[in-house]
């Protein structure tokens, strides 16, 4: 009982990227997805959601076989090129025997026949969730051996097995910088997420605040494009 509200708990701190090109089925799905997750990003086709992936850290894919653009088995194909780890959940409206054979070549955490009920659905989840926790993807290795861990956000510094303390500035714009590490974010797009009031959002409060995270992390872990913004580097 302890294990699965631990894995609930992790769950709601994960995103998913749901892909599925019936509209009503998707619409249901993602409603339920969200009874378990707070970040869903959906879409109808693999081409956006070769988009998600780049610009979003995803943590679980879960996608239809039958898709207008592309199969489901030859996005993950795909997908597996670059990534080997990330646990993936494949749906189809029937079994089909072709599909099961190449399937279990994509290292899968489930194959789901639809319609799925919630049980099913969370059943294969936290089959997700072990994953991740025995693949280690939760957590973030930075320059002079400090890791942070996303699922509990604690940065810890591993030659001294000390807590590096976070205030709850410095903790956002980690968490922004890691949500989106796949691409180069805008100061003003920093700011607008970090700062409720326009007032405060200032370039040098940004300033000030990308220095206190660099020390805490590595100076060259936060890379400056100059005219363009800034990227995580791990």
């Amino acid at each position: 009982m302890q294990k699965n509200l631990n894995f609930n708990n992790i769950l709601k701190n994960l995103n998913i990227l749901y892909i599925e090109d019936e509209e009503n089925i998707r619409i249901n799905i993602k409603k339920v997805l969200l009874l378990l997750c707070e970040n869903v990003f959906d879409t109808s086709s693999t081409e956006e959601a070769k988009i998600i992936l780049k610009e979003q850290r995803i943590d679980i894919v879960i996608s239809d076989i039958n898709l207008p653009d592309n199969d489901g088995i030859s996005f993950v194909k795909e997908l597996r090129k670059t990534d080997k780890t990330i646990p993936v959940i494949l749906l189809s409206a029937f079994t089909d025997t072709k599909y099961l054979l190449e399937a279990t070549k994509l290292k899968l955490v489930d194959y789901l026949t639809k319609p799925i009920d919630f049980k099913t659905l969370n059943n294969a989840l936290q089959t997700c969730v072990e994953e991740i926790l025995d693949n280690s993807r939760y957590l973030i290795l930075f320059q002079n051996n400090i890791q942070y861990n996303v699922l509990h956000k604690k940065l810890i510094d591993l030659n001294t097995e000390k807590e590096i303390l976070l205030t709850s500035k410095e903790l956002e714009l980690l968490s922004f910088l890691i949500k989106h590490n796949n691409r180069i974010v805008s100061a003003d797009e920093l700011k607008s997420n970090i700062w409720e009031d326009y007032f405060e959002a200032t370039d040098s409060a940004l300033k000030n605040l990308l220095n206190k995270v660099r020390k805490k992390i590595g100076k060259e872990s936060i890379i400056n494009i100059s005219g363009v913004g800034y990227r995580l580097d791990f």
